[in-house]
């Protein structure tokens, strides 16, 4: 059975791009377009692996991240933030840190670097 990866990203464009190259890789890929549902998505689809921009209209990535980290149902969930914000990494330090970041623009290898070491670990 292929991983399920739950990507959040109000940008449509990104959305694409990364759900094609990662069902190109082998993976399940379902997306919501805001933070609204996510907590909610998450414990109904209980995918391997969450990619979810920083910064979106409604809820902030940051803050979801959190919600998750400091659940015990969903604290053991991979977490990969992105944005084009320079200062992201100091969010792995933070309580309820995601497990890791990923700038955009994104290259392609470092995507599909990043989702596999952490759907590994």
């Amino acid at each position: 059975m292929n991983k399920k990866i739950l990507i959040v990203d109000d940008n449509e464009l990104i959305v694409e791009v990364m759900s094609y190259i990662l069902i190109n890789s082998g993976y399940e890929v379902s997306s919501l377009p805001n933070g609204y549902h996510v907590i909610e998505e998450v414990k109904s689809t209980h995918p391997d692996l969450l990619i979810i921009d920083a910064i979106m209209p409604g809820m902030d990535g940051r803050d979801i991240c959190k919600i998750l980290k400091l659940n015990k149902a969903t604290k053991d969930l991979p977490v990969i933030i992105c944005s084009s914000e320079d200062n992201l990494d100091a969010a792995l330090t933070q309580d309820g840190a995601p497990n890791d970041v990923l700038h955009k623009p994104f290259d392609m290898n470092a995507l599909i670097n990043k989702v596999a070491m952490q759907l590994a670990a």
